[in-house]
């Protein structure tokens, strides 16, 4: 029992040492047909590095980011993010658990009826922000994103990039330890996307966790960060300074 219980000790001292870790997991889908979307990934990433996972349509992306989100469970293995057990979490966590990550999706989802300062400021009214400190809290974080002279816009008066910087706003206005970005440069165009993109490694430098899901080779093959690989729910390749390797 003793040796049973230091084995699991010194686990879970490995498994702090990681913002994200990814061990033996398998994912299937049962519906009207049995659809195998991941099998034994194990993927582990430190705190403070700047990861893109890539792959092409059916490669796992999607529903790997699903599991870190804890929108799916596995079929099985482990998995924990910013040190929850995303398998064995209660349910009453789940709100907490996302509250502490930053989430950047392609398609913004920004209040369209609310003004830059309101979008971000949602965020905070979420965790219940004093006013006086989303007073402070919100310019500083539009000053960061270039957005400052825009706190009193409406979605609808703004470009997609300045859209995707009010939604990395209100993504970071908490201060999460992780960022994740599911493809979000997805709608713009390649001068905007690189901008994006500029913006999400000068995050990556304040000590953030930055995960970019990206279908861009360009973006990728330029930044020459760490990228693994999916293929058909399998890890294909994970590559410090890699690039998107294209499927045959």
């Amino acid at each position: 029992m003793a040796g049973k219980r230091r084995k699991n000790d010194s686990k879970a001292e490995e498994i702090a040492k990681y913002a994200i870790w990814v061990e033996n997991v398998n994912k299937v889908y049962k519906d009207s047909n049995v659809k195998v979307a991941l099998v034994d990934v194990d993927i582990k990433i430190k705190p403070g590095e700047f990861v893109f996972i890539v792959g092409d349509s059916g490669s796992g992306k999607s529903t790997l980011i699903k599991l870190l989100l804890h929108e799916l469970q596995p079929t099985s293995g482990e998995i924990y993010v910013s040190g929850y057990d995303l398998v064995k979490m209660n349910h009453k966590k789940v709100a907490k658990f996302r509250r502490s990550l930053g989430v950047v999706f392609q398609d913004f989802r920004l209040l369209k009826d609310r003004n830059v300062y309101e979008n971000v400021a949602f965020a905070q009214r979420i965790i219940m922000k004093k006013e006086s400190e989303i007073r402070k809290n919100v310019p500083s974080i539009l000053s960061l994103v270039g957005l400052a002279g825009k706190y009193k816009a409406l979605p609808v008066q703004l470009s997609g990039g300045e859209q995707q910087r009010v939604a990395l706003a209100r993504a970071l206005v908490n201060k999460p330890q992780i960022l994740l970005a599911d493809e979000p440069t997805g709608n713009l165009d390649p001068k905007t996307s690189c901008e994006i993109m500029n913006l999400l490694e000068k995050i990556n430098e304040t000590g953030t966790t930055v995960v970019v899901v990206t279908h861009n080779r360009e973006i990728v093959n330029d930044m020459r960060k760490r990228v693994i690989t999916l293929k058909q729910g399998v890890v294909f390749s994970d590559e410090e300074e890699g690039g998107y390797i294209d499927e045959d």
